[in-house]
């Protein structure tokens, strides 16, 4: 690895023993992981301004991290801990921005079931993250009367499943329903959807050569792929036309292949069952919840996650979000004490909802977040996946179960920290057995 510090090639022992810059792995661990921690902040920051969400706290945080790291700055391993930590409380309150600004202008979230799969007349996809730009998309298909007229229907994807749960979103009868799971599954994906695709953020793959979808891949704003089409200026009518133009997502003659899920149990809506919720704890009804998700990847060790999640006891709720749901919903769960087994709470960024749970499970319980039945089981991949993990941190939890594997830029003595500070364990190899190891030890 290239260091910035001091223009020299790679380094296993640092350039303190080279007498150069006086730069050590840690310090560059550190460097890396408030990087990339600024990176997903930045991108739920983005999503929060276009809400009108904003704060001046934040903004200058985000200038003072990237001096920080900056070339002969800052050599102090502990001080880069703190920044990092300090990047998870900033992160904390971009997440709460996301959250409210996705309620003030989508409305009340509530749980629904949304119809999964491919129905017939025009449709376009929407992929990625950013709520906005779907319901840009269904106020311009709505106002388009060639579009009415064609039944066009607009799908989500991916981490844009929770937006059914907006009353705002729900009340459009464009909105057809969902297609398709993570994003490392979209070139076969994307391959059978016959009809124009909006990557609308991060998460987006550049097509194989023998892939067929890069005419009607189109992009905006940040995200760019070689070859596709351009949205601008907010303007989809150029998609809308398309969508009309290649006709039918189902063939004549082809069967509709549907079925119905559950998403969106926002925070809020399940604070509203928590009397119930309380009267199972206590009553020895309800022994353990998990929170079971985070960033999906393709390794296969990433199955992990699904066997941890069927082998949770039918007295335990399993929490999720983030496309690492995609993991674990394809299971029937039941009920416990009359509450769905699996709650989706949302996107990645609703981790804030997450966390509003915990700590309102704790104030009703009278005690530490730490010393609730609850074990977080989180899978990790990319930059906003670092920024959560620094919030939780931020907050003390403890114990947090992380995989499937340790990150480059993470250094062994980086780890070594959060271990034995943050008691962070590596997922093992078998889920079951895992589930069997956290309850015996509750």
């Amino acid at each position: 690895m290239f260091c910035d510090q001091c223009e020299q090639t790679a380094h296993t022992s640092g350039c303190v023993d080279r007498g150069v810059c006086g730069k050590s792995p840690v310090v560059e661990s550190l460097q890396k992981i408030l990087l990339y921690a600024l990176k997903g902040m930045a991108a739920y920051k983005a999503h929060a301004r276009r809400l009108g969400q904003t704060n001046a706290e934040v903004e200058a945080f985000i200038e003072e991290a990237l001096f920080a790291t900056m070339t002969n700055v800052n050599f102090d391993a502990e001080a880069l801990l703190e920044m990092c930590l300090e990047c998870g409380r900033m992160n904390l309150e971009v997440m709460r921005m996301l959250n409210d600004g996705h309620i003030e202008c989508f409305g009340e979230p509530a749980p629904t079931t949304v119809v999964e799969g491919l129905q017939r007349g025009p449709g376009i996809l929407v992929t990625g993250h950013d709520i906005m730009d779907l319901h840009q998309i269904l106020e311009q298909v709505a106002a388009n009367p060639a579009a009415v007229a064609a039944g066009l229907k607009v799908y989500t994807h991916g981490e844009l499943l929770p937006a059914h749960m907006y009353a705002k979103l729900r009340a459009h009868p464009q909105l057809a329903g969902h297609y398709g799971g993570a994003w490392q599954k979209q070139r076969r994906e994307f391959d059978r959807f016959a009809g124009p695709i909006v990557a609308t953020t991060n998460c987006v793959l550049i097509p194989n050569a023998s892939n067929g979808y890069l005419g009607r891949l189109w992009t905006l704003r940040q995200t760019g792929v070689p070859g596709s089409q351009r949205v601008v200026d907010a303007d989809f009518g150029p998609v809308i036309e398309q969508a009309i133009a290649l006709g039918s997502l189902v063939p004549e003659g082809e069967a509709e292949q549907l079925r119905e899920t559950a998403t969106g149990h926002h925070y809020t809506a399940v604070l509203a069952q928590a009397p119930a919720i309380l009267d199972a704890v206590r009553g020895g009804q309800l022994r353990h919840f998990f929170l079971i998700g985070g960033c999906d990847g393709a390794e296969i060790g990433r199955n992990y996650y699904s066997d941890f999640a069927q082998g949770a006891p039918q007295d335990s709720v399993i929490m999720t979000l983030g496309c690492g749901k995609y993991r674990i919903r394809d299971h029937d769960y039941g009920e416990v004490a009359g509450l769905p087994r699996l709650l989706d709470l949302g996107q990645c960024n609703d981790s804030y909802g997450a966390l509003q749970i915990a700590m309102a499970l704790a104030d009703a319980l009278d005690c530490g977040v730490n010393d609730l039945p609850l074990t977080l089981v989180i899978s990790w991949f990319e930059q906003k996946a670092v920024a959560v993990l620094l919030t939780l941190l931020h907050l003390g939890v403890q114990g947090i179960r992380l995989g499937p594997k340790l990150p480059a830029f993470v250094h062994p003595e980086v780890l070594q920290i959060l271990v034995d500070r943050y008691g962070i364990q590596p997922i093992g190899t078998d889920g079951r057995a895992d589930v069997e190891a956290v309850l015996a030890a509750s």
